[in-house]
């Protein structure tokens, strides 16, 4: 038997010992390693390995959609991503700009709606523009995607912590009382992911054990798992494993 059977039989039986009711209902993933995926297979550029990238985020969202995964946040491009040299930014733009075409295909294939979090005004007219016209043609209600793209974790903290205050001063609160309005549920309310709960399960590919600064505010309590596959070369047995071992885990809240 070859070895993509025995990997077939594999997923097959990973699938079967998953109870649905021990699944997250909000799954968090981190897409890392392109570059050195693209290193490691001897690519000339970055571009083939990104599409490559943005093919199994696909793929995975057709498997969360497969396990009835309600929400799925997949980060794409972070802020201090943002900084790297023209000549790697720019490749990576252009598929993104593709991915974000071949979306509301997918979305009416696996039916999921879509949001962006992050900032878009940091990202090129174009690709905001594409980004803004995948969300409103993404109208599945089986599950939520949001993908992260111009997205910052301590800036997402920033951006909801000025939308409290000023939401505080629109309802007549007097600015010398600001403070005593301040607190964990008011923050929460104004996320990016304040229509979600909090994310149970943090996925990161390419062997680091780092959020980096991803939902850092409703990380606190998420089970994370950190895998060696650089994300193009990730698979459904790898996101199989994750889920086996998330369902193994004792969750404890702080408590």
């Amino acid at each position: 038997m070859g070895t993509r059977a025995l990997y077939r039989l594999y997923e097959h039986r990973l699938a079967r010992q998953l109870d649905p009711a021990t699944l997250p209902v909000h799954v968090g993933v981190i897409l890392d390693g392109h570059r050195r995926f693209a290193r490691a297979e001897g690519y000339e550029d970055y571009a083939f390995s990104y599409r490559i990238g943005m093919r199994k985020l696909e793929e995975f969202l057709g498997w969360c959609g497969q396990l009835g995964a309600p929400a799925v946040t997949a980060w794409l491009l972070s802020t201090d991503n943002l900084s790297r040299p023209a000549d790697e930014l720019e490749p990576y733009f252009c598929v993104l700009g593709e991915l974000l075409a071949r979306l509301p295909r997918r979305s009416a294939q696996l039916g999921f709606s879509l949001q962006i979090i992050g900032s878009l005004d940091l990202l090129p007219a174009e690709l905001a523009a594409a980004a803004k016209g995948a969300v409103a043609s993404c109208t599945g209600e089986r599950f939520r995607v949001n993908l992260a793209i111009g997205y910052g974790g301590r800036q997402e903290i920033v951006d909801a912590c000025r939308a409290l205050v000023s939401d505080l001063l629109a309802r007549g609160v007097p600015a010398g009382e600001l403070a005593e309005h301040i607190d964990v549920a008011g923050v929460s309310e104004h996320c990016y992911t304040a229509d979600l709960p909090d994310p149970d399960l943090l996925i990161r590919t390419s062997g680091e054990s780092r959020l980096s600064g991803f939902l850092l505010w409703q990380s606190a309590y998420a089970e994370c798992v950190f895998v060696d596959p650089y994300w193009p070369a990730f698979r459904r047995v790898d996101f199989l494993r994750a889920l086996r071992d998330y369902a193994r885990r004792e969750r404890r809240f702080g408590r």
